[in-house]
């Protein structure tokens, strides 16, 4: 990917990309098939956004999401760039999605196949569990079919809206969504299993909330893990590579380090200012940074009002991250690892009550060179991994609570309790805290996820891709239809979608 400095074409509307995480480099790429000129300004070195990678002793280690669903997203952006997702990355489907750790010993996986959960499940906690699997699956299902289309893949609706896209003469669709019952709630109807309900639960975590906040329609990633769930050998870092480079192909201009500073309302749209001294004029601007710069100034006084500041009480989940090569020793290792606190509710109360990292934390462990032909049994040789504890959104607040001195060891104490053993090589690892990820992400304050995803309301308060500001458009995991690689994508095609019907297309 080069650096281009020189000025796109005036034969054609212009667009302005900040930021090229997964929303941007949707943008990015359907805005060129339209025929827009496109130039892409991200303030990091690489493209990517949350999907990065850290460098751990030579080797590039995904820093941020590690499998892919919903494929047909991701395969559109191919599509649009006039290629195959086949044609420049392996995927390899997961045959078993997730292993799940208990503090009293138990494991339990879940698996691509319905006959082979349904087996699982029976002999974890019994036949009548079973049934209950099979119901709550038929129901997410459900959720996710009814909101699909009128939800996730259109632009953002109000309650009214999105009734009428449902369709108002289908009341059991509408109820059956279950937007006004609490995830948690949900779950304990569901399940008699307290560890299911902690399984299922933890799907809120997804988008930066608690299943205990949450609304029950959280269910439908039940189903969509289901549709299939990718890891991409190597890393899913590279999905970014790829994607950022075809949008170059497709002629879309790039400047790599490079930090907008202001935005300013021109005769012909907006002018957008780099730290650098760049200037760039367009008739549209999508930003792919968390919403909650605009609020905090970094696109200068002109944009403040383009999206209301997020409180920081609404702010989703942050991270503690960690990113080494270790031994692994003890209980079997897949790709997906999680080992589950002992209990649920107060950790949830430590993150959002609280706002402290818990005492005893849920980690996941994803061991990234672990595919469906890797021995799943524990291994002593180094392999690339990265452990997550969640953690409040308060990097960079003077009256955040301390953060563990020795992240690692916080997190081993957890999987040591369920008899895993990781042992550290020579090189360091890297810890990534909230107020890093505040940083990377200014105005965030660490959040990963934009808003948290709680109470019914909170599905229509998100920020569409037409902000306040004509001219200025949304993408990205703060934005409609939420967090996550497929969402951000779908974020970043609404946005072209929306620039595509109030300017026109080329």
């Amino acid at each position: 990917m080069t650096d281009a400095a020189t000025p796109p074409a005036r034969t054609a509307r212009h667009a302005v990309v900040i930021g090229a995480g997964m929303g941007g480099l949707a943008a990015a790429i359907s805005l060129r098939a339209a025929g827009w000129a496109v130039t892409v300004v991200e303030r990091q070195g690489n493209p990517g956004g949350k999907l990065r990678a850290i460098d751990v002793g030579g080797q590039a280690l995904d820093a941020g999401p590690t499998v892919l669903t919903l494929l047909p997203v991701i395969e559109r952006l191919f599509s649009l760039a006039g290629t195959r997702a086949g044609s420049h990355i392996d995927l390899e489907r997961l045959t078993t999605l997730a292993r799940h750790y208990w503090p009293d010993g138990s494991c339990l996986d879940l698996f691509a196949d319905a006959a082979a959960n349904e087996a699982a499940i029976e002999q974890f906690s019994g036949p009548g569990e079973v049934d209950r699997f099979r119901r709550f699956h038929t129901h997410a299902r459900q959720v996710h079919d009814t909101l699909r289309t009128s939800f996730m893949e259109a632009s953002r609706p109000n309650p009214i809206l999105l009734a009428w896209r449902i369709g108002l003469h289908r009341p059991g669709a509408l109820l059956g969504i279950s937007p006004f019952e609490r995830y948690w709630q949900a779950l304990a109807k569901r399940f008699n299993d307290p560890r299911l309900r902690q399984l299922y639960g933890r799907y809120a975590t997804y988008v930066g909330a608690s299943p205990f906040a949450s609304p029950a329609t959280l269910m439908l990633i039940a189903h969509v893990e289901q549709l299939g769930v990718w890891r991409i050998p190597g890393g899913l870092h590279a999905l970014a590579r790829v994607l950022a480079d075809l949008s170059e192909r497709q002629g879309a201009r790039w400047h790599l380090n490079e930090r907008v500073v202001g935005l300013d309302p021109v005769a012909d749209g907006w002018r957008v200012r780099a730290a650098s001294g760049r200037r760039w004029v367009a008739q549209a601007v999508v930003s792919n940074a968390d919403v909650s710069a605009f609020a905090a100034g970094e696109f200068g006084d002109a944009a403040r009002a383009a999206v209301p500041p997020t409180p920081r009480a609404s702010r989703s989940l942050s991270a503690i991250t960690v990113n080494g090569l270790f031994s692994a020793r003890g209980v079997p290792l897949i790709h997906h690892n999680v080992f589950f606190s002992a209990d649920y509710a107060a950790e949830f109360d430590d993150l959002f009550a609280r706002r402290a990292v818990p005492a005893d934390p849920t980690v996941y462990v994803c061991a990234q060179q672990r595919g469906n032909a890797t021995d799943a049994s524990a291994a002593a040789a180094p392999e690339g991994m990265l452990l997550l504890m969640n953690a409040p959104a308060d990097g960079g607040e003077a009256d955040a609570m301390p953060l563990p001195a020795d992240a690692l060891a916080h997190a081993q104490r957890r999987i040591a309790a369920s008899g895993l053993e990781l042992t550290s090589g020579a090189t360091p690892a890297v810890v990534t805290r909230p107020a890093d990820f505040a940083e990377r992400f200014p105005g965030s304050g660490g959040a990963l996820y934009g808003a948290a995803g709680h109470g019914w309301r909170a599905a229509f308060s998100r920020a569409g891709a037409r902000s306040t500001l004509p001219g200025v458009y949304l993408a990205g995991g703060s934005v409609h239809p939420g967090a996550g690689v497929p969402m951000a994508a779908l974020s970043g095609l609404q946005a072209a979608d929306a620039i595509l019907r109030d300017h026109g297309r080329g």
